[in-house]
């Protein structure tokens, strides 16, 4: 079950913009509290920024985050909380915003094809979401984490009806959204070396480097120097004899004379 959720998470980062669909990751960072953080800061040369060692706590601010790998845009809001009464309404201002600058999909009279595309995304899966018996074209997926908040039926219907579809990374598996790894880059970037002592401030600094990030985004791929190492183990092979065969498992090679000495004067020495 768990490869499985894991299987469609990469085939949606892999194959999505092939298939001509949106892919877009959602989560919500923190919370961030009022205190000194460390990291560096810009200082004038032997005046450098100096952080209190006592502090009041604040209060605390999050970051509600909606990632494109494929461009590298965000949309970002800081809140003081991230209930569903607060992260749904944004949520679906945002994708209602996302979908009417994507490209309007052709007409498909066809309901068993739509069906097939929106049912290929549950495919294998155990526990499966029920799909309304009429659906629009799928248009955009949705990667996010299994939270309880993110299966609310309301939410649900109306990300089908708009022609999102869900993908919840599996239990423990929060490192296949890849908006989580761009909130780590703008949480360092907006809150090192800083003190911000309200949850106003916190906002304003986060929001501010979401911007910043906005103005030359970095598209993110899927894979990177751990895949890479993983095809090498997969495709390495073994030749066979100076012949053209090839075994991806090396063949046990019978010892030296040299090996065989030592082992039995090894095994004399233990007895």
């Amino acid at each position: 079950m768990q490869k499985l959720k894991k299987n469609l998470i990469e085939r949606a980062y892999c194959e999505g913009a092939r298939l001509g669909l949106a892919v877009w990751a959602e989560d919500e960072a923190g919370p961030y509290s009022t205190r000194p953080y460390a990291g560096q800061s810009w200082a004038e040369q032997g005046r450098p920024k100096q952080q209190p060692h006592e502090y009041v706590r604040n209060g605390t601010a999050k970051l509600l985050t909606l990632f494109c790998p494929g461009s590298g845009e965000v949309r970002a809001r800081g809140a003081t909380h991230a209930t569903n009464a607060v992260l749904h309404p944004w949520l679906q201002q945002e994708l209602a915003a996302i979908l009417e600058g994507l490209p309007q999909p052709s007409p498909n009279t066809d309901a068993n094809v739509t069906h097939a595309a929106w049912e290929s995304w549950q495919q294998g899966l155990e526990i499966r979401i029920t799909l309304p018996p009429v659906l629009p074209t799928l248009r955009l997926l949705l990667i996010w984490d299994n939270l309880r908040g993110h299966w609310t039926p309301d939410l649900i219907g109306w990300l089908f009806s708009h022609g999102v579809m869900p993908l919840f990374t599996p239990l423990s598996g929060s490192w296949l959204n890849m908006a989580e790894s761009v909130q780590r880059i703008i949480v360092r970037r907006a809150l090192a070396g800083q003190y911000a002592q309200t949850p106003k401030q916190i906002i304003a600094l986060l929001e501010a480097t979401v911007n910043g990030w906005n103005r030359a985004p970095t598209p993110f791929h899927w894979g990177g120097k751990r895949h890479a190492r993983r095809m090498r183990y997969r495709q390495r092979q073994h030749a066979l004899g100076g012949s053209g065969a090839f075994t991806r498992h090396p063949i046990r090679r019978r010892p030296s004379k040299l090996q065989q000495y030592l082992s039995r004067a090894s095994c004399q020495m233990t007895h």
